[in-house]
């Protein structure tokens, strides 16, 4: 199967440049200004921009056990519509991602419901270092850890572990940082005054910017201690970026850091509008932090931008406080948000390619992915910049049925997506063939 798209502006390697490309099966055959070789479909790329696909480094596709609320299926349709062709899934499913047979266990339904490429991370807790270390990091993205409890029973809070895990394996560990202890004493603090029904705009104080910094900052004094490769997920608040470099390239990073696109959108102001709908752990925080992220991402303090893509039902949504499940579906609009910002002069198209596309790919090592290069994967996503439309029920195709970001007026559009030369996703007609393949993963000898 051959596809040339022809006369499109390719936005790859801090560069933007008008090409044709051609596909063929799954590779990216050619990249030239005049390609005249014939194709089984060709697409005029006129007017369009084509960057690699887009690799979300954190989501939580709910598959197995919580599949009312989502499933790979249904949440990898939704990543293709918005341009996302690769995604890392989290361990805390049910159950838990915590032996190797059950890691297995998803792969296994990966490969079935996939629309996209997945990786699924391996769950660290306080007792299966053993199973931890038997991970094969060529077919495994990397390790996660919960050092602050989030959705799921998966903290890991004994300081011996945590250093032997740390320790033990060459493999990237990704972490949830926020200090438990911080985190109950606000929370008593607030059933006191307002018993299970606490108003959500107090989440950020309660999640604070202590509970972040101190459980980061450990973190970061154990991996420099040991060695260990840390990846630091969904960062809030500004104090933390004082944590990270940006002084040396990425590839030679052993500590590196992401951001989340709620974090770069919302603030605790939007907590009167939305309310327990942009409940996020960790908690949307002040203008200050948002103000503080946005430097750090430009300056490569930060080097990733993610969703951590986490759909509940909207019943789930509407319980009280303390009920009520943190998370939210982001990933068919991930792309798209981040555009928005482009429009409005916030950020450059390449600096977008290069968090959510390179970065990831470098990052975790991703086997040719992440760059529209001769020979890596056909993983491309084609979006006009040019194409008003507004984030409504009727388009939304999360299982789950909401976003927070209904009423959103967007100015550019995902096109097309090819995930491995395939055609999946063509002006809202999805393709019926799951085309997504696990990700392999580079290891160092």
């Amino acid at each position: 199967m051959k596809t040339l798209i022809k006369s499109v502006k390719i936005v790859n390697e801090g560069k933007i440049f008008e090409s044709d490309i051609l596909i063929e099966n799954d590779l990216i055959s050619k990249i030239d200004t005049h390609i005249s070789e014939e194709a089984d479909q060709i697409i005029d790329g006129s007017g369009k921009y084509l960057l690699p696909g887009v690799i979300d480094d954190q989501v939580h596709f709910r598959d197995p056990g919580l599949t009312h609320k989502g499933d790979i299926e249904t949440e990898s349709r939704s990543a293709i519509a918005g341009g996302v062709t690769s995604f890392i899934d989290q361990p805390n499913t049910v159950p838990n991602a915590v032996t190797q047979e059950l890691l297995a266990d998803k792969y296994e339904i990966g490969s079935q419901k996939a629309y996209a490429n997945y990786g699924f991370m391996m769950g660290g807790t306080n007792d299966n270092l053993e199973e931890v270390l038997k991970t094969n990091p060529r077919n495994v993205p990397g390790i996660k850890l919960f050092l602050g409890s989030s959705t799921g029973n998966m903290l890991v809070d004994n300081p011996e572990t945590l250093e032997n895990i740390f320790g033990s394996t060459k493999m990237l560990i990704a972490v949830h940082c926020e200090d438990e202890a911080t985190i109950k004493a606000n929370t008593q603090k607030y059933l006191d005054e307002y018993g299970e029904d606490i108003p959500v705009k107090f989440h950020h104080l309660i999640r604070s910017e202590e509970a972040c910094y101190k459980s980061s900052s450990k973190a970061i004094e154990l991996a420099e201690k040991t060695g260990a490769r840390l990846h630091v997920f969904h960062l809030s608040t500004a104090k933390e970026m004082e944590l990270f470099r940006n002084d040396i390239p990425l590839k030679d990073k052993k500590i590196t850091a992401e951001v989340c696109v709620h974090h770069l959108t919302f603030t605790n102001e939007d907590y009167e509008t939305k309310g327990s709908l942009i409940k996020w752990n960790p908690a949307v925080k002040t203008q200050k932090d948002k103000d503080a992220l946005w430097e750090a991402l430009l300056d490569d303090r930060i080097d990733v931008i993610a969703t951590d893509h986490a759909p509940h039902t909207a019943e789930e949504k509407l319980n009280p406080y303390t009920k009520c499940p943190s998370g939210a579906p982001l990933v068919q609009h991930s792309l798209s948000v981040m555009l928005e910002n482009h429009y409005f002069g916030k950020i450059s198209l390449e600096k977008i390619v290069e968090k959510m596309c390179h970065n990831p790919a470098i990052l975790f090592r991703i086997e040719k992915r992440g760059f529209v290069r001769e020979g890596y994967k056909a993983d491309l996503v084609l979006v006009d910049l040019d194409a008003e439309w507004t984030v409504a029920k009727d388009n939304l195709l999360y299982k789950c049925g909401w976003s927070p970001l209904e009423g959103m007026n967007l100015h550019s559009k995902v096109t097309q997506t090819f995930v491995n030369g395939h055609l999946v996703y063509d002006n809202g007609t999805i393709s019926e063939k799951k085309s997504g393949e696990r990700l392999l993963f580079e290891v160092e000898e």
